[in-house]
């Protein structure tokens, strides 16, 4: 299992830093959600460049994806994975689900 932040940088790009829990207290910490949100996407689907709509958590459950950054980077998504979204402006990233199943997520929206 893995943990990222997607955030937008200085740059007007979006990055992605990897998160280790036991080295970030405030992952720990309970966090304030409005509400959650289940979705499956099937196989192929490709979502071209975008921002995240809202700060939030969106944990893959079963199926992969792929995080895709304008300079070429992607970022590999399975089960388990835990990605922060927080890329509000700026270019943005793209998704694509990868392999032969639907990518199953739970998306957290939180508080501001």
């Amino acid at each position: 299992m893995g943990s990222i932040r997607l955030y937008s940088g200085d740059d007007g790009e979006s990055h992605i830093e990897e998160i280790d829990p036991t080295t970030h207290p405030a992952w720990s910490t309970l966090h304030n959600a409005k509400g959650i949100v289940f979705r499956s996407s099937p196989p192929g689907r490709f979502s071209d460049f975008h921002i995240a709509p809202r700060r939030q958590y969106i944990i893959t459950l079963s199926g992969e994806a792929e995080i895709g950054l304008a300079d070429g980077t992607i970022h590999h998504l399975g089960p388990g994975d835990v990605n922060l979204a927080e890329d509000l402006t700026g270019h943005g990233h793209t998704t694509r689900v990868v392999g032969d199943v639907p990518r199953v997520t739970a998306t957290v929206h939180l508080d501001d």
